[in-house]
């Protein structure tokens, strides 16, 4: 397996929260770069949506602890350990990200929040209204660039970097329209 350390987003500093996100991806050499593109780019999504997710949903849920209610408490832990999963640190301890695990975080906060949504002085339940400020990469619009070259679709894996399947690589994931910052 290739081990690709993934980096997105901006260097600077968001609402408090360190702007630029990272990740592991394990793939074959023989792995397409449009189907690593997508993998990477639905990845990134969901790690950026449990972002905005902790920023908006923690404040509220951590001045109701004290009230010592189950879904509260319920809701508090899917939040913590989505953040904890998607967070750079499990790039610290060398675990890949998982899109189906990054999905089913999201689906049991989504949950919880229905529960709780009054609690949290929300006006409504539409779980997907708390996502619609997010700035989601769109898979056609995204370049995956290495060593400040754009790896194209249309080839493999293994046209870049060769046969070796215990290689590690950094990639940073952009959209086209900004400047190749490596």
């Amino acid at each position: 397996m290739v081990r690709i350390h993934v980096k997105h987003g901006c260097r600077r500093a968001v609402n408090g929260a360190d702007g630029e996100l990272e990740f592991l991806y394990d793939c074959e050499t023989s792995s397409t770069i449009q189907h690593i593109t997508q993998d990477i780019t639905e990845i990134a999504n969901f790690q950026l949506q449990i972002r905005q997710l902790g920023c908006q949903l923690l404040p509220p849920v951590a001045a109701l602890l004290h009230t010592h209610r189950p879904q509260v408490i319920a809701l508090h832990r899917a939040l913590s350990e989505a953040t904890s999963y998607a967070s750079k640190e499990q790039v610290v301890h060398g675990k890949p990200l998982s899109i189906l695990v990054l999905r089913d975080h999201i689906r049991i906060i989504a949950t919880a929040f229905v529960v709780n949504y009054k609690l949290l002085n929300f006006q409504d339940s539409n779980f997907k209204q708390l996502l619609s400020d997010s700035e989601l990469l769109q898979e056609d619009t995204v370049q995956l660039l290495w060593a400040g070259k754009e790896l194209m679709k249309g080839k493999t894996l293994r046209d870049y970097i060769g046969k070796n399947e215990k290689t590690k690589i950094m990639l940073r994931l952009q959209s086209q329209v900004s400047n190749p910052a490596f």
